[in-house]
């Protein structure tokens, strides 16, 4: 039986946590997999084995047929490929879906870069979806917003950079933030027991790492939505500083756990991925 935990309402074992994690969580095989790839593979040399893979989305109820159709469309998609030793197939995130989970990896472990002040783009050849997956503000016409963090304008845009406006806090209605404080306001009431849990030492290393990696996956979906606009720009109630504080401590408080987890259970080319790299070492440090 799990190890429980004290917990509102009584005692929670490891499977019933997850469970209330997983709770009406819309969980797309393929992005669960990139997910896999980009928290746990990827600083440890970047493969895994297939029946590793089955296992660790079986905890998260993918089941075998679900991973091996949604592995061939990654690969179809030129997002995983494979390579074989003896009977056993491998694969590792291809070279456009690393560069997709860095860009999310320094949203995610790095420090937060500043903004200094805004960017405004006359950007003509820009689509609105282009727009969205850039986290620009609307501003109208062909005329599109966002912090300014050095980001290289889109081509054939024209970049202007501009200081705080007077009215600082009316740049927010630029975006439509209630869809993300939706999900940052979801993200925190799912996790709030696996915090408490975290804390007091009641996770086994395998739900320690499936925690963590849930925990990676719901972040990343909203944060990579998030334009981060500036403290002093957002509204007052704004959860997504609460939600990057919980993502910082309670991703510090399970890896060491989920890293003994990896090292004992997940299987590349050449044997046991290892518990601590220095590409691991320095996601914890930049979440410190």
């Amino acid at each position: 039986m799990a190890r429980g935990f004290a917990a509102r309402g009584g005692t929670m074992g490891n499977d019933d946590l997850i469970a209330g994690i997983l709770d009406g969580l819309q969980l797309r095989s393929a992005s669960f997999i990139v997910t896999v790839y980009g928290d746990v593979v990827v600083p440890r040399g970047g493969v895994l084995w297939t029946g590793t893979l089955i296992e660790i989305c079986d905890r998260v109820g993918i089941n075998e047929s679900l991973v091996r159709t949604a592995v061939s469309r990654l690969v179809a998609a030129k997002q995983l490929s494979g390579e074989r030793a003896g009977r056993r197939s491998y694969y590792r995130l291809d070279s456009s879906a690393q560069k997709e989970f860095s860009e999310a990896a320094a949203l995610l472990y790095a420090p937060d870069v500043q903004a200094q002040g805004w960017q405004i783009l006359h950007a003509p050849n820009l689509s609105e979806d282009d727009a969205r997956q850039l986290r620009m503000g609307h501003m109208g016409g062909q005329v599109y917003i966002r912090p300014n963090r050095g980001q290289i304008p889109p081509p054939g845009a024209v970049l202007f950079r501009a200081g705080d406006p007077e009215a600082v806090q009316e740049v927010a209605g630029y975006w439509d933030l209630s869809a993300l404080q939706a999900r940052y306001l979801d993200m925190l009431a799912r996790f709030e027991g696996l915090a408490k849990a975290a804390c007091n030492g009641g996770l086994s290393d395998g739900a320690a790492l499936v925690a963590r990696l849930l925990l990676v996956h719901v972040y990343r979906g909203v944060l990579l939505r998030d334009p981060r606009l500036p403290a002093h720009a957002l509204p007052e109630d704004w959860k997504g500083l609460d939600a990057r504080t919980l993502f910082r401590d309670l991703y510090r408080n399970l890896s060491p756990a989920a890293d003994r987890h990896v090292a004992a259970r997940f299987e590349g080319v050449d044997g046991f991925l290892p518990e601590i790299t220095p590409d691991t070492s320095k996601r914890l440090s930049g979440l410190s």
